[in-house]
């Protein structure tokens, strides 16, 4: 009777240390949940949304070696959503769309968007919640530089992003490029959302694709 039991006990730490290890493979290589916690990205994502992240997509990327990777597969391309690490804090996570990569030019006049010389029209998901547009020469070169940025390009294993809500977004425009091996994943589908204020779950949001 001993033996059996310590035969069961046995097995029930072996598969819960294998599930244990699975789980890590899947968290580390394949697929990662994360929150939406700003309004950054709406009306894309709203704040309380909880997202599915595929990091695959973009390579396998070694633990521990500063984002290496070993197995490229495609790098981001503009329009995807990417959750990466914050360049002014790794330790924080930020999700935002790709505007431009390697080699393309960026310009914003007065919260018109130019990728290579060309007025970007085609953009459905992008906020412009004021009505107010700050002049280059404001004051507040904050808010300047919120609805304009000088003509410029951006370097090699670099991205220009942006937040869908224009006019509420920390990103690019104020705090620079992301590095490709700060990238976490691509934004896949939201399997969760929460509406804190109304206390209640998004049902119609929840499998929503991302793109």
């Amino acid at each position: 009777m001993t033996e059996k039991k310590k035969g069961s006990l046995r097995e029930n730490i072996e598969a819960i240390i294998i599930a244990v290890v699975i789980a890590m493979f899947i968290r580390t290589f394949i697929i990662q949940a994360f929150k939406i916690p700003s309004g950054s990205m709406l009306e894309t994502l709203q704040i309380g949304d909880q997202i599915l992240v595929n990091k695959f997509i973009y390579g396998v990327k070694i633990p521990f070696t500063g984002g290496k990777t070993l197995i490229p597969v495609r790098e981001p391309q503009k329009k995807d959503i990417v959750v990466f690490k914050y360049p002014e804090d790794p330790s924080k996570d930020f999700i935002k769309r790709v505007i431009a990569t390697a080699g393309d030019t960026v310009e914003i006049s007065y919260k018109k968007l130019y990728v290579n010389g060309k007025l970007v029209a085609d953009e459905p998901y992008a906020q412009y919640k004021e009505t107010t547009i700050y002049p280059p020469d404001f004051p507040d070169r904050t808010r300047a530089r919120r609805d304009n940025v000088p003509k410029f390009t951006v370097p090699e294993n670099k991205l220009f992003v942006m937040g869908d809500n224009r006019d509420n977004s920390h990103d690019s425009r104020f705090w620079g490029f992301v590095d490709l091996k700060d990238i976490r994943g691509k934004a896949l589908i939201i399997y969760w959302s929460w509406d804190k204020e109304a206390f209640g779950v998004r049902w119609k949001r929840i499998g929503d694709l991302l793109k």
